[in-house]
């Protein structure tokens, strides 16, 4: 282990001290007048961020965007006053190029206020310089793995000798509650492995959580915790020791073979007469007396509020401004001769800042054959997934130690595996840390890339964070989930999931698909691959189901719209059969027996709810005809829900406890998955509604 401490501490200048002292009050008093919020460790952490802002950071405030920064994130999200105060003081522009603030000081006045650009906690797309929302703890720290391995992955497929187009540096502020929450081990332990270079993390070792000192729940040292993780672990005995601060970060900006955490010692609430170094600095507005006994502390006018003193705007300018607008016109300079010299690559670079896939980038996705015995869906994505990523170069991905099974490795010659010293493989071994998978390929998303994580749909229950943060941020990101149901068969219930379709699909802004045959997932693909901003996630089959033949039956491209008409009747319907994935197929036989028992039915698709919500009601309404009511739904999953597509007088065939452990066959006759199930409560349902 390295210390970073310096010897005696050299005098600050009075801008840089005023810099600092700006930065806590601007927290203290945007806190105070919301009467909500955190202050104490932008009070704490303002030499800290000041430091690494306006001595380190290659950020060019009049080009927020620019793809070769380095990123920041404050993980510790509850302190978001720290940030939107930084981005206030470098100028910040909102739009590259332009002249509005991203943060003005009227924004900063209207801090946790209605559809102010300053919320409790940091919002990606939002408030522009914000790098990813953060709020719930770990996630954050979790994204900077994502964005490191990112920024490696991008150099190493884009960088050409002395055209440095990708080689930016990752910082997270984090705190004790990231280190305590289970998703920074994981991410902390495959960075570690990966020997991410280009991440540091500072940890705010303030000793203060909301019960109290720390040492109520956590006892460990953190320093050893990651040195047996492989990082380089550096101290900090004083956050207010700028000179040591700087030490750190130059050791780190050294280091070429292992991550970086530094930790910082800090005083929770610095300089609050009564409330610094307590539990009351962490979430609560001081208070008159305390805002003006610390204002006495820094030497600041008492009764001054959201002063920003003469010179310290000009510092900023002077330090990040002046370093990031040279940075800047360097990789411009940079871009332009990549463009002269290799128009191939040229083309590679302008799709990936562009955001565009390649022309013809599905063109190899395959049409599956009809087929009765036909494939898992988990089998044909696969042949879909590598199809599509032979021509998507900035597409990477991978499993939680279940790519065999998820079938999600990417097979095709040049794909090759993300590893140590091949940091542009596109096959991502995650290892069993599903929680770190969801927010790395978040992070993976917020630099650009097309990514992916999968497991087992049981297992989703433990990216819930990461995917929920996904729809919020708008971030075209995917996961494919296999095993979808109780045909998972012997593994039992706690593998068979059941509730987890219906926790998926009330996030908001998450497109859940659930396709039926091969060529549903086919179209599957071709929606996420047009979405712009909303991730989506696919549900995928263990076991075989029939490939349609699409001369009998509509053909797959209905996926779009979430629902479509797979088969029909001459007139107004008698029953409409509902189906989604595994389950079409049982539809497919009773609307078959019905059809020739001479009953007009119906035969629906729904592999996805979202999708067919977005259609105008007409479509809807051509789908599902209001005055049919006789409907019978059928999912191997919880049947809440479905009550709005079956109707309330309609039948639903689903699951009402946690499945067992048996072979398939015997559990589909248990839990009443069979044809004849389906043209029973269908035929019920002809007789309840017979007009």
């Amino acid at each position: 282990m390295s210390g970073a401490d310096t010897g005696p501490k050299a005098a600050l200048s009075e801008v840089e001290k005023l810099s600092i002292d700006t930065i806590r009050t601007l927290a203290i008093d945007a806190v105070q007048k919301a009467n909500s919020g955190h202050a104490g460790a932008p009070m704490a952490l303002a030499p800290v961020a000041y430091t690494l802002w306006n001595r380190y950071l290659r950020y060019d405030p009049a080009h927020p965007h620019w793809p070769n920064r380095d990123r920041f994130v404050l993980s510790a999200g509850h302190a978001s006053m720290l940030l939107y105060a930084l981005l206030h003081l470098a100028g910040v522009a909102r739009e590259d190029g332009g002249n509005e603030p991203a943060v003005s000081l009227d924004d900063i006045k209207q801090f946790r206020q209605l559809d102010s650009r300053t919320p409790g906690h940091p919002e990606y797309h939002f408030t522009t310089g914000v790098e990813t929302t953060t709020g719930p703890l770990g996630q954050g720290v979790a994204n900077s793995v994502g964005m490191a391995m990112g920024g490696r992955f991008l150099g190493e497929r884009l960088n050409k000798p002395e055209l440095p187009l990708f080689d930016y540096n990752v910082y997270a502020i984090c705190s004790d509650g990231d280190l305590m929450e289970g998703v920074s081990g994981e991410a902390a332990s495959i960075a570690g492995h990966l020997r991410l270079s280009n991440l540091c993390w500072i940890y705010d070792n303030n000793t203060i959580t909301i019960e109290g000192h720390t040492e109520l729940a956590f006892g460990e040292e953190v320093a050893t915790r990651f040195l047996a993780y492989g990082w380089q672990v550096l101290r900090v005995a004083d956050a207010n020791d700028v000179h040591a601060v700087s030490a750190a970060l130059e050791t780190f900006l050294q280091s070429s073979d292992r991550p970086t955490i530094i930790i910082v010692n800090s005083i929770i609430g610095y300089g609050a007469p009564k409330k610094q170094n307590t539990a009351k600095a962490h979430s609560d507005a001081l208070g008159e007396d305390e805002v003006r006994g610390a204002k006495r502390a820094y030497g600041w006018p008492e009764d001054a509020q959201f002063l920003v003193p003469d010179g310290v705007v000009q510092n900023f300018r002077d330090g990040i401004g002046a370093r990031g607008a040279q940075l800047f016109a360097q990789w411009e300079g940079f871009l332009k001769a990549a463009r002269e010299a290799d128009a191939e690559h040229a083309e590679d670079v302008a799709a990936f800042l562009e955001g565009r896939l390649p022309q013809g980038w599905d063109r190899d996705i395959p049409v599956f054959p009809a087929d009765a015995k036909g494939l898992a869906t988990r089998e044909s994505s696969g042949k879909v997934l590598n199809a599509v990523a032979q021509h998507v170069p900035f597409m990477l991905g991978g499993s939680a130690d279940l790519a065999p099974s998820n079938k999600t490795k990417l097979e095709f010659e040049g794909a090759g595996t993300l590893a140590p010293f091949e940091p542009g493989g596109r096959n991502i071994h995650f290892g069993v840390r599903e929680h770190a998978m969801g927010s790395i390929v978040n992070g993976l998303g917020l630099v650009g890339l097309r990514a992916y994580g999968a497991t087992f749909l049981v297992f989703a229950d433990y990216m819930r964070p990461p995917i929920r943060l996904a729809a919020l941020m708008e971030l075209p990101i995917f996961h494919v989930f296999t095993h979808d149901s109780i045909g998972v068969g012997e593994d039992g219930p706690t593998h068979q999931p059941v509730e987890q379709l219906l926790s998926l699909r009330a996030i908001p802004g998450l497109v859940t698909l659930r396709p039926a045959d091969a060529n549903e997932v086919a179209e599957a693909y071709r929606v996420i691959f047009s979405l712009k901003d909303q991730p989506a996630v696919l549900a995928l089959s263990r076991q075989p189901l029939p490939t349609l033949d699409r001369t009998q039956y509509a053909g797959a491209a209905g996926v779009a719209k979430g629902a479509y008409v797979l088969a029909d009747c001459d007139g107004t319907p008698d029953v409409i059969l509902i189906g989604s994935g595994s389950e079409v197929q049982l539809c497919v036989g009773a609307y078959e027996a019905l059809k020739g028992e001479g009953v007009k039915a119906r035969l629906v698709s729904m592999p996805s709810w979202d999708l067919f919500e977005r259609q105008p009601e007409a479509y809807r309404e051509s789908v599902l005809p209001p005055d049919v009511l006789a409907r019978v739904a059928v999912e191997q999953g919880s049947v809440i829900g479905w009550d709005r597509y079956a109707g309330s007088s309609g039948a639903i065939i689903g699951m009402h406890t946690f499945g067992s452990s048996a072979p398939l066959k015997d559990l589909l006759r248990k839990f009443g998955f069979t044809p004849e199930k389906v043209l029973e409560a269908a035929r019920d349902q002809v007789r309840k509604h017979r007009r």
